[in-house]
């Protein structure tokens, strides 16, 4: 019996331990980490054997496969030995691709991935198809796959699980954008994230499509050293020639495969970056061939994605809006260049290898407070302390909070939008964010 093993075990690692038993392989799971209490009893109730807070050599490197959870970096000591051993390592969509013949609609990018993901299950399940949301979001692939099939997937894919991607294929794929992220994983090399990034297209055929941004100068660079077989279907903010999705006189259009057109002032997402995210998914929901009408309607009452621009209350006649999700400095300005008042910003946490430069006019021209919120500070600090505006430093939601109430001013708008990730001060990215929303709401 081949025997399978897998690192990591929360979403993404349990889901594949499930699917590999229902397979008939022989599976062991190991965490280093403690492994939630969700999952023991996931793993239990199917007989699959375990093991938290160590990695025992023995019983992984016996392994014929081993499928890697996409937090854990090729940099861990047990990952290098597996390889050093010559054990295949892939990914859990990898594994669940294997097992389903259901058409998958992929998306990737630096920013609006979340966005994009869900607001195109959002106009396929208004549609009544058949669909589920996994990757980053929702229930992990291989759980659906091996408990509650669809016939379609909308799946959220981050670098790190493109990573061991091989011979996954995405009927559409889509790549919105390419700017510095992760870079830490990356050995600080641009190349390689942006390598990782473009594996969405790997193993497309004639039949697919390849939804992109065109107007992306990294994507632009890499098009032309790929041989790209699935049909191109670009989208830009204005039209050009090729470009297929675009905004022309107020109006939203799509010229393929049929045409399709809606004021832009009743999509239900605003902002520069959510025309990209919007037009990227009518374009893929057109080529499903979802009814117009259908399409219309679910981008004009899509309801958005927490902790993405996420309007939380107003207080003192002060907006607060919850965009915990800005973890890399593209989103941040974005969210900045969406806002049109004074803005006290929340930035900081785990800084990813940032380069803060491309925000430090929008900041200088937009910011009338900035307050820190990370373990260490330092770096924002010699980043942005020259440019006047007044700073307060902070190391808990609490004290962040309270600094923002005291710089605000009526008519000002506080934004959580904190470039970086949230591992030194908070669980996750939704902690963060629930955690503000949660002070800012009890505020007397």
């Amino acid at each position: 019996m081949k025997r399978i093993v897998i690192l990591g075990a929360a979403e993404s690692g349990t889901g594949a331990a499930i699917l590999a038993r229902k397979e008939g392989f022989d599976v062991f799971v190991s965490d280093m980490s403690a492994i939630k209490e969700k999952y023991k009893d996931m793993l239990d109730r199917r007989g699959i054997v375990w093991e938290e807070g160590r990695h025992t050599e023995e019983a992984i490197l016996s392994a014929d496969e081993i499928i890697k959870s996409p937090g854990i970096p090729d940099e861990a000591p047990m990952v290098k030995k597996a390889r050093d051993k010559g054990i295949p390592i892939i990914s859990e969509i990898e594994f669940a691709g294997r097992y389903t013949h259901s058409k998958m609609i992929c998306i990737t990018g630096s920013n609006g991935k979340t966005t994009t993901t869900s607001l195109i299950y959002h106009i396929f399940k208004s549609a009544g198809y058949d669909v589920g949301l996994a990757g980053n979001i929702g229930n992990s692939l291989a759980l659906q796959v091996a408990e509650d099939p669809h016939a379609c997937y909308i799946i959220e894919l981050s670098s790190f699980q493109l990573d061991n991607m091989y011979d996954f294929r995405a009927n559409i794929a889509i790549l919105l954008n390419i700017t510095p992220d992760h870079l830490d994983r990356y050995n600080n090399e641009m190349q390689n994230y942006v390598d990782a990034k473009m594996r969405i297209i790997r193993n497309q055929q004639p039949e697919d499509a390849f939804v992109y941004w065109n107007d992306d100068p990294v994507i632009k660079r890499e098009l032309d050293k790929y041989d790209i077989k699935a049909v191109q279907c670009p989208f830009s903010e204005i039209r050009e020639k090729g470009v297929i999705g675009y905004i022309e006189e107020g109006r939203y259009t799509l010229e393929y495969p049929t045409p399709f057109n809606m004021e832009q002032e009743s999509l239900s997402l605003t902002g520069k970056h959510n025309v990209y995210n919007s037009l990227a998914a009518g374009i893929a929901s057109n080529i499903a061939g979802i009814e117009k009408d259908v399409i219309r309607k679910a981008l004009s009452d899509f309801p958005g994605v927490e902790h993405r621009m996420e309007k939380v209350a107003v207080v003192d006649g002060v907006q607060y809006i919850n965009d915990s999700k800005a973890t890399n400095v593209d989103a941040c300005w974005y969210a900045l260049e969406s806002v049109q008042t004074p803005v006290v910003l929340i930035i900081g946490g785990k800084d990813k290898g940032n380069d803060y430069t491309p925000i430090r006019e929008l900041v200088k021209q937009k910011c009338r407070g900035l307050v820190y919120l990370g373990a260490d500070n330092t770096k924002l600090h010699r980043c942005f302390d020259d440019l006047g505006i007044e700073v307060r430093d902070t190391h808990s939601m609490k004290d962040c909070v309270d600094a923002c109430r005291s710089l605000a001013q009526h008519g000002d708008t506080v934004l959580l939008s904190p470039c970086c990730a949230s591992f030194d001060l908070f669980e996750n990215m939704g902690d963060r964010g629930r955690q503000f929303k949660s002070l800012v709401r009890s505020m007397p």
